[in-house]
């Protein structure tokens, strides 16, 4: 989560939150609340404040701003009107969305907001503004078609920001979820899958579910000699232009970067159809050179592929690809062998 996103969500709740105080202002002059009008004059400049606040990055000020502003706007309704107009409603989005808010400052590496100490003191607020309604009565006394209508508008703009909060929460741990997955999952350099996803790959593919099922390991021909003649970054580069050539190529099949310059392929095609793309796979690499830092760089690919047989364990079904690639490395390189 980066803090240019933040911020532009911040200015959508700033202003969605302003818009509401001069709406509410508008309510307040109808039923002739004056108190509650000459109130919601420094909340707006509350909020003016808060487009300040956020273009110079003080999130973490904005924040304490708003809740404590917030809290002593509810408390101070509530206590003027009752809590038949459901200003204390708030509460209810309020406690949620601040732990929402320490998690995006997690998110952002700022751990400057606390979410306990804030939902304690909105818990307390709370607690004393109804508490002293039920004993003592609301200072206004207004009629209950306004209060009912004050109730929906409340109760409708609470529940939009529980929604809204919950959603953006979740929606976040998904896309944290997904981006660990694809961390655990897949080569940095080449955004291939990495050996352990391709182990659990070979794990659920048991020896009965897919008898046509190949297996093949390629390496990169001579690649100590790119490294040497072109250095790491052109090695880098190659390995990253032969990854993608196997994407496009090897659609439908799992491949990963085993390690150095190897790679293995999952394909659920039989043999004849699987050697055909690995055939393909192979002229690819070999017409196309790379091209790095101005220069050409000359690729080739040897593959060994194997079916796997009956009551081989995983280890012996790549070992014997392994033994199909070492053939091909003895006997010319730039091959496919089965």
């Amino acid at each position: 989560m980066e803090l240019s996103s933040v911020k532009r969500f911040t200015y959508i709740v700033n202003t969605t939150l302003l818009l509401i105080v001069i709406g509410l202002l508008t309510f307040f002059y109808i039923i002739k609340v004056k108190f509650l009008i000459l109130f919601s004059i420094p909340t707006i400049l509350v909020y003016i404040v808060g487009y300040v606040l956020i273009h110079k990055d003080l999130l973490a000020v904005y924040v304490r701003l708003v809740y404590f502003w917030i809290t002593l706007y509810m408390c101070v309704t509530t206590v003027c009107l009752g809590y038949g107009y459901g200003f204390h409603l708030y509460c209810l989005s309020l406690i949620p969305t601040i732990f929402v808010t320490e998690y995006i400052s997690y998110k952002i590496d700022n751990r400057k907001i606390r979410a306990l100490p804030f939902s304690l003191v909105i818990a307390a607020v709370y607690l004393i503004s109804t508490g002293y309604v039920a004993y003592f009565g609301s200072i206004y006394d207004r009629d209950q078609k306004t209060a009912a209508f004050f109730w929906i508008f409340n109760a409708l703009t609470v529940f939009g920001f529980i929604i809204f909060y919950s959603a953006f929460l979740i929606s976040s741990i998904i896309k944290s979820e997904e981006k660990l997955t694809e961390a655990a999952h897949v080569d940095r350099l080449t955004g291939l899958y990495n050996r352990h996803y391709m182990l659990k790959c070979l794990e659920r593919l048991s020896s009965g579910s897919n008898k046509s099922a190949i297996i093949a390991m390629s390496d990169i021909d001579n690649f100590k000699k790119i490294n040497d003649t072109y250095g790491h970054n052109g090695g880098d580069e190659v390995l990253r232009v032969i990854s993608e050539k196997m994407r496009t190529v090897c659609k439908g099949c799992t491949v990963a970067r085993w390690g150095g310059e190897e790679f293995l392929i999952l394909s659920t095609e039989p043999m004849n159809g699987g050697k055909e793309m690995l055939e393909n796979l192979r002229k690819s690499v070999a017409s196309e050179p790379v091209s790095f830092e101005g220069k050409e760089i000359s690729v080739t690919l040897t593959i060994g592929v194997a079916v796997r047989g009956g009551g081989q364990s995983i280890d012996e079904w790549i070992q014997a690809a392994d033994s199909k690639l070492y053939t091909g490395k003895n006997t010319g390189k730039n091959k496919v062998v089965e």
